[in-house]
């Protein structure tokens, strides 16, 4: 097995070098956790909707998930970070077969025990290749690992799969507060900034109301997020849309935009199976 998985997007999606690196993401947190927001008031999610373009296009919108996280600082050990697979076809949902992905800020260990437990279903496959240059899951530990404690992750990426395969995957590893769901998708693509904003309120409404049956014209990881809102619906957690904006609205202009939505999960009642 490979050792570590090396910072592929570094310097390209996000600062290359570890100081400023954190200040960066010190600094969207902040931002997204400025007096009257309804992060300092709200509960701990269970699960995370987070986009995964440049900090510069989405990170202000992902830090406004992440700043809820921050009591879960101590609690939360072990992340489920799914995304949808960018650049290498896969055949199911891959797992990278390495020990640790590494960033500017550190290297996070990968959970070898959830990895050799989801080998039992056969939806799960391993590819090395999936991940090498994978950017939806590696966007999102630079602010994880700011966010958290001590932690391991559960990387995967999705590819040829079902919601449903999603779901059960999911459904295997909840556990309990010690795990966190990040599902890693951005929204609309390349449509005119006014267009985009009707679109991506529309598919920001079905996530809200649990309503699965997201297609890929609607957000770029829909089968991850449609996997979520199954097993959200079945365990009856309540969503909460935390931002909704777009790159004409961050660092672009709005010609040809990408939405990005950030939501929040949150476990109301005990599930009964």
């Amino acid at each position: 097995m490979t050792q570590v998985r090396p910072a592929a997007v570094a310097g390209v999606f996000y600062p290359g070098d570890a100081q400023t690196l954190a200040l960066t993401v010190t600094t969207l947190l902040q931002e997204a956790d400025r007096p009257g927001s309804a992060n300092s008031v709200a509960l701990l999610p269970k699960a995370v909707i987070v986009p995964h373009a440049g900090y510069v296009y989405s990170g202000p919108v992902a830090a406004t998930a992440y700043a809820r996280l921050r009591a879960g600082r101590d609690r939360m050990k072990r992340v489920v970070l799914v995304g949808p697979c960018h650049r290498v076809p896969v055949r199911g949902i891959a797992l990278p077969g390495v020990e640790r992905f590494a960033t500017p800020l550190g290297t996070v260990a990968v959970d070898q025990e959830a990895a050799a437990l989801l080998r039992r279903y056969p939806q799960i496959v391993v590819s090395p290749e999936a991940h090498a240059w994978e950017h939806s899951l590696e966007v999102q530990l630079p602010f994880l690992q700011m966010v958290l404690g001590s932690f391991a992750i559960v990387p995967l990426a999705v590819g040829t799969a079902s919601a449903e395969q999603v779901a059960e995957v999911l459904e295997a590893l909840w556990g309990g507060p010690e795990t966190l769901i990040v599902i890693s998708s951005d929204l609309s693509h390349y449509l005119p900034y006014d267009v985009a904003r009707q679109v991506d309120s529309a598919t920001a409404h079905a996530i809200v109301s649990l309503q699965h049956g997201i297609d890929h014209e609607q957000a770029c990881g829909a089968i991850p997020v449609d996997g979520l809102l199954l097993t959200a619906k079945r365990r009856g957690l309540e969503a909460q849309l935390l931002d909704l904006r777009n790159s004409g609205d961050t660092a672009g202009d709005k010609a040809r935009v990408v939405g990005y939505g950030a939501f929040a999960f949150i476990e109301t009642k005990r599930h009964v199976p």
